[in-house]
This record gives structure tokens, C-alpha cells and sequence, in this order.
């Protein structure tokens, strides 16, 4: 096909005379989002090589190594961690969704959905990707403050949580599965797992073989998780009061 001449690059501004920029680099003509282009992007996403498969099976495997090569060394096989923490926790609300059990409110569960905590606590368990971005910035800080030894920043430490927190929904999703299907209650089971993970996943990251890492692990971790929930009924409690003072 003859290429269009005369084109300036939408990036730079540079003349050009082919299909890419000779300054920049960009390609300038874009092909349009089509059934093929969208194809291409889901088969990319769920691709075993590259995709939420093969991240899921590494960070199973071993957690702790597969971050830090994605931190330290090649970022192109595991999925991109905050879009791998969206997807797992939209997988964990639809599977509470899919096997909801009907929950009997009483009016006192009713007067605290009315309020500003209660809005809180609805807008937690609708978004639980966010609000497990939300968390792991309060678990990473103690993480940093627990390992500051290590050579890690702080956005780095965030990218480990979002890589755990995400195989910890996960842990959730199939318990709570299980549960559903057998009439069970398996809700404090399913914690123990996914925060054992999470510890293991974070010892594993900075020295799997000082058992000292996993014990500060559990402690940095369960801060993390108190700050957060402190902070949230802390700011709902704030907004009922001055609404009331209102």
C-alpha cells in the first residue's frame, strides 16, 4: 500500500514520509480499533506466556522471586500489577455476587448503612480493587519502615503488595466458593490463607531465608491493615459528626 507523504508526526510535529516517525519513533498512521484489534488484546491479556494464567501460576509458585525479577529485571512476562489487583478483586465481587446468601438486616445493621461510616464500609466492599490499593499504600509503608535496609523505594514495596493482595482475592474467591457450595462458613479460614500468603510472598521478596523477614512481614502487614480501617472509620465518624453539628 503507498504510504501517505507529507504527514507531521502527532507527537513531535516532524515531517514525515513513511509509516514511522524518523525523529521520534511513533508510528504514524494508527490502525482503528476493530473486532481484530480487540480479539488481539483479550487473547494478550489471558495469553499463558504472558498473561493472568502464567502471573497467577508464578506468584504461586514462588511469589517472592517472580516480583522481584518484574521489579529488577523483566517486567514484560507478569501481568502490569495494579490492572492484575483490579481483575482479582472484581473476580472476588462477582463471586460473592454469583453466590450470595441472603443476610437478614437488622435495624440497628440499617441505621449504620445510613451513615457516612456505613457509606464507607458499602463503597469498601463494592470497589475492593481500589480499596486494596488504598490498603496496600498503608501496608508499604510499614513494609519500608520494617525493611528499610533493603534496597527497595517505596512504589517498588507497592508493587509486591499488588501483586500478593491480588493471589490473596483470589484465596478468598475459592473459599468462599467452597463455602457456598458445602454450607459452610469458611470466611476465617480463607483469612488465614491469604494473609499467611501475603507474609510468605513478602518474606520470599526480601530474604526468603532469614525467618526474622517473615515474622516482621506478619507484624508490618497486620498494621497496615489496622491503620487503614482506623483511617476509614476515623474519616466516616468525622462526616457524621458534622453533619449532625450541622
Amino acid at each position: 500500500m503507498e504510504m501517505e507523504t507529507g504527514i507531521n508526526c502527532a507527537h513531535c510535529k516532524q515531517e514525515v514520509n513513511g509509516r514511522y516517525c524518523p525523529n521520534c519513533g511513533d508510528t504514524v498512521i494508527v490502525k482503528r480499533v476493530d473486532a481484530h484489534y480487540v480479539i488481539h488484546e483479550i487473547q494478550h491479556f489471558l495469553h499463558f506466556e504472558k498473561g493472568i494464567p502464567y502471573t497467577i501460576k508464578e506468584l504461586i509458585l514462588r511469589p517472592g522471586k517472580s516480583v522481584r525479577e518484574f521489579v529488577r529485571v523483566n517486567r514484560n512476562r507478569l501481568v502490569k500489577p495494579i490492572l492484575f489487583l483490579i481483575v482479582t478483586s472484581l473476580i472476588y465481587t462477582w463471586m460473592t455476587h454469583l453466590f450470595h446468601a441472603e443476610v437478614v438486616e437488622t435495624p440497628e445493621m440499617i441505621r449504620i448503612r445510613e451513615t457516612a461510616l456505613g457509606a464507607i464500609f458499602d463503597w469498601v466492599q463494592s470497589h475492593y480493587g481500589y480499596a486494596n490499593i488504598l490498603m496496600g499504600l498503608s501496608i508499604a509503608l510499614w513494609l519500608k519502615l520494617f525493611f528499610g535496609k533493603y534496597d527497595y523505594n517505596f512504589f517498588e514495596i507497592l508493587i509486591l503488595l499488588c501483586f500478593l493482595i491480588g493471589v490473596g482475592m483470589l484465596i478468598f474467591s475459592v473459599f468462599f466458593m467452597a463455602g457456598a457450595l458445602l454450607h459452610v462458613d469458611l470466611s476465617n479460614v480463607s483469612v488465614i490463607f491469604g494473609i499467611g500468603y501475603c507474609v510468605w510472598g513478602i518474606g520470599q521478596f526480601f530474604d526468603a531465608k532469614k525467618a526474622v523477614n517473615y515474622l516482621m512481614a506478619l507484624i508490618a502487614y497486620l498494621l497496615g491493615m489496622i491503620i487503614f480501617w482506623i483511617v476509614a472509620v476515623a474519616v466516616g465518624i468525622t462526616i457524621d459528626l458534622i453533619n449532625h453539628a450541622v
